[in-house]
């Protein structure tokens, strides 16, 4: 077992979950410094929940080590779980205490000191947009409150990490976009680890990426960092004017080698936009425009761009490279 790192305020040291001769994850290792929002990203099923729950004490690894602030959870966790703001995927909380009182509640159990404990939730609240939501019956709020009410406990005792665990499943638009924002501001002096399924929110949101499969660390780094995973592969994205001229376009685009992970995305105001991936060695713009224009398709663009996050992932489960680790 290596030292902990007093720099870090997580680190994961070669855990592994087995049920049985199962395993939920396998030697995975990471590290977080303050100041880091991380995203933890995986398919359903990959160990995202799993790693997660050890992560915040809720059951112990099989083998390896967890620290937070340089505190090991298992041997100290009354310690270690003091430093530690947890959001579970599914917010269990009280549907007949009102806002105010569940908080104050969470705030007693946290050890907040009773002459703290109304400035505390105060500013807790109105940090959530909670601010005129206080006599409310948490059972009588939408989702999207709920969630803003989950995250005001997981910051109740003001604690330096945050574990997140599908923070903005089942939110409408608007409400995504909020909690988003709160988490983004939330970054600035916290180690948060974000655990999501949702490509574009990592994107968005994380300074680095984690990318989990079948229990494994598959990659981690930046997004340019993890892109360079696939020196060997870029994205062409074509528009075409009418959608009368999909299948033949994407019939035409399917007889090419060279054509890989082919796919039509949806259809914008009778616009039809399709994608593909290619090696950046081979320009076949021209040879794609020659061919759709002695169709009659009606091609309104095609250009090259850089791999998004969704088609890196993707990729390197492709490839089944694993391991890849960047600093």
């Amino acid at each position: 077992m290596n030292n902990p790192d007093p720099s870090s305020l997580i680190q994961f040291e070669n855990v592994s979950k087995k049920y049985g001769s199962f395993y939920a994850l396998r030697d995975v290792s990471f590290e977080i410094k303050e100041g880091e929002i991380v995203g933890f990203l995986g398919p359903n099923g990959a160990g995202k929940t799993t790693a997660m729950r050890i992560l915040s004490g809720f059951f112990p690894p099989t083998s390896g080590h967890v620290f937070i602030r340089g505190v090991d959870m298992f041997k100290h966790p009354h310690e270690a779980k003091q430093a530690i703001g947890y959001l579970p995927e599914t917010v269990s909380l009280y549907p007949d205490m009102k806002v105010i009182e569940y908080l104050r509640f969470v705030a007693k159990l946290k050890g907040v000191p009773a002459y703290e404990l109304q400035g505390h939730i105060r500013s807790r609240m109105s940090f959530c947009g909670l601010q005129d939501s206080g006599h409310r019956l948490i059972g009588r709020l939408s989702k999207g409150y709920r969630q803003r009410v989950g995250l005001a406990q997981a910051l109740v005792a003001d604690p330096p990490v945050l574990v997140l665990d599908e923070p903005t499943t089942g939110l409408d638009p608007s409400q995504i976009k909020e909690i988003r924002e709160l988490i983004r501001a939330l970054g600035q002096n916290r180690a948060v680890i974000l655990s999501t399924h949702i490509l574009p929110e990592v994107s968005m949101l994380c300074d680095r990426v984690i990318m989990i499969n079948q229990g494994q660390i598959l990659a981690s780094g930046t997004v340019p960092e993890l892109a360079s995973c696939l020196k060997d592969r870029e994205a062409i994205h074509i528009r075409i004017l009418d959608n009368q001229d999909r299948n033949l376009a994407l019939k035409l685009l399917g007889s090419i080698p060279e054509v890989e992970a082919l796919k039509a995305e949806e259809e914008v105001s009778g616009e039809t936009f399709i994608s593909f991936e290619t090696s950046p060695e081979l320009d076949l713009r021209p040879r794609i425009m020659k061919l759709f224009v002695e169709q009659g398709i009606s091609l309104a663009e095609i250009q090259r761009q850089q791999l998004t996050l969704e088609d890196i992932f993707l990729g390197l489960l492709k490839t089944g490279k694993l391991g890849g680790r960047f600093s």
